[in-house]
C-alpha cells in the first residue's frame, strides 16, 4: 500500500486567510506555512500558475516545513497553453508560447525556480493542467511528447480539462499515452451535470504517483467568477463515496496526492481534515518520526532514483466519529 497524503491546493488562498483558521501570531508568511506543515504533509503551489516561480521562495519554502513535507507546483500558464500576461514574463519576453526561443527561456526559469524543492527532496510533482481546448489528436500528443522530454527526471502530473481524453472509447488511449511517459494521470471530483464534467475515475498510469484533486461540485464551474465556481463545502457522505477508490489507487501506487481545491472561505482545509480522517491517517504532528517522500538524483538531471524510505504508521481502522 502506497502512503496517502491529504492536502489542499493552496495555503496562501485570501479567503482561507480571512476565515480565521490561522491562529493569531500565524498569519504572517512564514507562521503560515508551518502551521499548516504541521496539519499536512502536502501542498499545492499554484501561484507558479501565474508567475513563474522564484528561487529564494522555494529554498524559504522548503526552509519552513518539517522533514517529508512536498510541495506539489503548477505548471506556468505559458507552458501548458493558457493565455499569459505580458507583465509576468521575465525579461521583457513576449507571450508567445509559439516563439522556441520564449518557451526555451521559459522553461529554463521555471526549472531553476523549483531546483531548491528538488534539491531538498519536498517536489511532490509538478501539476500540468492543460484547458478546455486542449483536446485529444496528433497536435496534443506533440505537445506532451516535448513536455516529457523537458521534465525528464521529474514527478509530473497531467490533468486534463477536455471531457474527450476520457470518454468511453478513448479512454484507454489516454492511459497508454500517459503511462508511456510515466506521467501521473490526475482525477478530479466535480458536478457531474455539465457537458464538460469529467467523471470520477482514477487512472493509475504510473507506479510513482497518482493525484486526486477535488474541485467541489457547483454547477457555476467553468461559468462563474472563482468564488462560484469553487463554492463547495464538501459532506462527509460525499467524501466516504471516495474512500474505496482511493485505497485502491493507493494500492498500486508510491504515493497518492489528494488535494482539496474548493477554496471559499476554509472549506477545502476542513474537507482535507475530515478525509484524513475517514482514511484513518494521522497528522504530521502525530507521527513517531518524519515521513520521506521518494528522493530524487542530485541536479542538474538524470531520473530520480526511487530509494527505500521508512512506511508511515500503520493507518488506523476507519471511524467515522470526530477523535
Amino acid at each position: 500500500m502506497g502512503d496517502i497524503l491529504v492536502g489542499t491546493c493552496s495555503w496562501t488562498d485570501r479567503e482561507l486567510v480571512g476565515s480565521g483558521w490561522y491562529p493569531v501570531g500565524r498569519r504572517d508568511a512564514e507562521g503560515r506555512l508551518r502551521h499548516y506543515a504541521e496539519r499536512f504533509p502536502v501542498v499545492e503551489v499554484d501561484a507558479s500558475y501565474y508567475a513563474l516561480p522564484g528561487e529564494r521562495n522555494s529554498r524559504l519554502w522548503a526552509e519552513r516545513t518539517p522533514d517529508g513535507f512536498v510541495f506539489d507546483v503548477k505548471a506556468f500558464s505559458l507552458l501548458t497553453g493558457h493565455p499569459t500576461r505580458s507583465a509576468v514574463m521575465p525579461d521583457g519576453l513576449p507571450a508567445d508560447s509559439r516563439d522556441p526561443g520564449v518557451l526555451d527561456a521559459v522553461w529554463a526559469r521555471f526549472a531553476a525556480g523549483i531546483a531548491p524543492l528538488r534539491r531538498a527532496g519536498r517536489l511532490g510533482g509538478v501539476l500540468f493542467q492543460f484547458p478546455p481546448w486542449f483536446r485529444p489528436g496528433a497536435r496534443a500528443e506533440a505537445f506532451l511528447a516535448d513536455t516529457a522530454r523537458r521534465t525528464e527526471g521529474w514527478p509530473v502530473s497531467v490533468e486534463f480539462r477536455h471531457p474527450d481524453w476520457w470518454r468511453e472509447g478513448r479512454a484507454e488511449a489516454t492511459r497508454a499515452l500517459l503511462a508511456r511517459y510515466a506521467m501521473a494521470a490526475v482525477a478530479v471530483d466535480m458536478v457531474q451535470s455539465l457537458p464538460s464534467s469529467l467523471p470520477p475515475v482514477v487512472h493509475v498510469t504510473s507506479p510513482r504517483l497518482s493525484v486526486v484533486r477535488f474541485h467541489g461540485r457547483s454547477t457555476a464551474w467553468g461559468t462563474g467568477s472563482k468564488e462560484d465556481r469553487f463554492r463547495h463545502a464538501y459532506d462527509e457522505g460525499e467524501l466516504a463515496e471516495w474512500v474505496p477508490r482511493l485505497e485502491r489507487a493507493a494500492g498500486q501506487v508510491e504515493q497518492l496526492h489528494v488535494l482539496f481545491n474548493n477554496c471559499c472561505g476554509d472549506a477545502a482545509v476542513r474537507a482535507a481534515e475530515t478525509m484524513a480522517r475517514l482514511l484513518g491517517l494521522s497528522s504530521p504532528a502525530d507521527r513517531p518520526g518524519p515521513f520521506v517522500p521518494f528522493r530524487q538524483d542530485p541536479l542538474p538531471g538524470g531520473p530520480p532514483g526511487v530509494t527505500p524510505r521508512p512506511r508511515r504508521p500503520q493507518r488506523q481502522e476507519h471511524e467515522h466519529s470526530d477523535r
